[in-house]
């Protein structure tokens, strides 16, 4: 029986983080966000290969930040798959004018991020999921502005997933889509964090696009 096949990673800024443990409590060890969900799928169907889940999402961080922890928390882990979901916190430091968002590093440093993994880590799939918001909560007080400066960003991990032969995950569409069917703070309840009906819908555009993918986790 081949065991621990995959180890997926998926790291971020609080979507994923999602209340996450930092102890050995297994029940927790995934947080409860759209990584539990796959978590939870993946793991029952796949359970006689026994793949490893690892979350290191940190709630506040940007792109700047995950750079700043990559040693520790990926390279070290040896995942065979990385799923990136991160761009909110440089677009919302950003417009805020906060010190920390003086300079935009978005690019810049997921470029950096992208290839020192592909450098120490060449076969590791990547997975680089679209940021994404809706007009209700606070974006709704400056929308155009982040609205603006996230689409940006939408457009640079697009381009960034070409450039490092990673998969894409697009989101912004599939949210813009649910808020047609039910009000937007049904699905992100401030306009960026996920609702239980937010996190699902992630999961399921996470699942459709990875597994019909050359990353499939089968």
């Amino acid at each position: 029986m081949e065991q621990n096949k995959h180890r997926i990673l998926f790291q971020g800024d609080s979507i994923t983080d999602g209340a996450r443990s930092r102890n050995e409590d297994k029940s927790h060890l995934v947080g409860a966000s759209y990584a539990f969900k796959i978590a939870g799928k993946l793991s029952y169907e796949l359970a006689e290969k026994t793949p490893v889940f690892m979350n290191r999402g940190i709630s506040g961080n940007r792109v700047s930040d995950l750079y700043a922890r990559w040693n520790e928390d990926a390279i070290s882990l040896n995942p065979t798959l990385i799923s990136f979901l991160i761009g909110v916190n440089d677009a919302w430091r950003y417009m805020a004018k906060e010190p920390s968002g003086v300079t935009d590093r978005f690019e810049r440093a997921y470029r950096h991020l992208l290839e020192e993994t592909r450098e120490v880590l060449p076969d590791t799939g990547l997975i680089i999921c679209e940021p994404f918001i809706l007009k209700t909560g606070v974006t709704a007080e400056n929308w155009d502005a982040m609205n603006d400066r996230l689409q940006k960003y939408q457009e640079r991990s697009s381009n960034l997933a070409k450039e490092f032969d990673a998969v894409f995950v697009p989101l912004q569409d599939a949210f813009n889509e649910a808020s047609k069917m039910t009000e937007a703070h049904f699905w992100l309840w401030d306009g960026v964090h996920p609702t239980p009906a937010g996190h699902e819908l992630i999961a399921r555009e996470w699942l459709s696009v990875v597994q019909k993918s050359k990353l499939a986790i089968i």
